[in-house]
C-alpha cells in the first residue's frame, strides 16, 4: 500500500499503535484525540469499541479536514462487562484475579475519517489466562506494567506470562489489528468512503 500523497494522522498517543502502524510501512503524524471516551450502555461492548474509535477519528478530522485520520479504541471484555484501566494497584490486583483462569475478549474498534466521512469496524480476539497465584498477580502489578493498560496487562510485555494462548489477531490484542487496518486504509485511500 502506497501513501506517498496521502496525509495520514494517527489519532492516538499510544506508542504500541504507532509501532504497529510503522510496521506497515506507513508515514503518518500523531495528533492525539481529545474525544470523550464515554461507554454507552445502549451498545454492546464491541459496538462501543467501534463507536469510540469513530469518535476519536472524527474529533481530529474536524481539525484536519484534508487528512485521513485513523482512530482506534481497544476494550477488554469479560462476559458482557468492559474491563477498563486500573485506578490503582489494588484495582489492578482485583482485575487480574477476575481474569485469572478465564478466557476474555479483546475488541479493537478502528475507524478512518476524511472530513465528515468515516468508515470503520471492530475486530475481536480471545485471550486465555492461566490460573494465577496471589504472588504472581502481586509481583506483576509491582512491575508497574498494568497501570495504564485496559484489563491491567500487556500481552506484548511481561503480561504474556499470565496467558496460555490467544485466538485471532495478535496485533489486535496489542491495540491495532494490522490486516484489518490495512484493508480499511486501502478502502479510504481509494475513495471508498465518499
Amino acid at each position: 500500500m502506497s501513501n506517498h500523497e496521502i496525509d495520514l494522522i494517527l489519532a492516538s498517543k499510544s506508542p504500541r499503535r504507532a509501532e504497529l502502524l510503522e510496521s506497515m510501512g506507513l508515514k503518518f503524524r500523531i495528533v492525539p484525540s481529545l474525544a470523550d471516551e464515554i461507554v454507552r450502555n445502549d451498545l454492546t461492548p464491541i459496538e462501543n469499541a467501534r463507536v469510540l474509535a469513530e469518535a476519536k477519528a472524527l474529533a481530529v478530522s474536524c481539525l484536519h479536514p484534508q487528512c485521513h485520520v485513523l482512530g482506534a479504541d481497544t476494550l477488554v471484555i469479560l462476559g458482557d462487562e468492559i474491563i477498563g484501566k486500573p485506578r490503582d494497584k489494588n484495582d489492578a490486583i482485583a482485575i487480574l484475579h477476575r481474569l485469572s483462569g478465564k478466557t476474555h475478549s479483546v475488541a479493537t474498534g478502528i475507524s478512518v475519517a476524511f472530513g465528515d466521512a468515516v468508515v470503520g469496524q471492530a475486530v475481536v480476539s480471545q485471550v486465555i489466562f492461566r490460573s494465577l497465584t496471589d504472588k504472581e498477580i502481586t509481583d506483576y502489578v509491582e512491575t508497574g506494567e498494568p497501570m495504564d493498560k485496559a484489563g491491567a496487562y500487556a500481552i506484548q510485555g511481561l503480561g504474556k506470562a499470565l496467558t496460555t494462548g490467544y485466538e485471532g489477531s495478535w496485533s489486535n490484542i496489542v491495540g491495532l489489528p494490522i490486516e484489518e487496518t490495512k484493508s480499511l486504509l486501502e478502502k479510504a485511500f481509494s475513495g471508498g468512503m465518499r
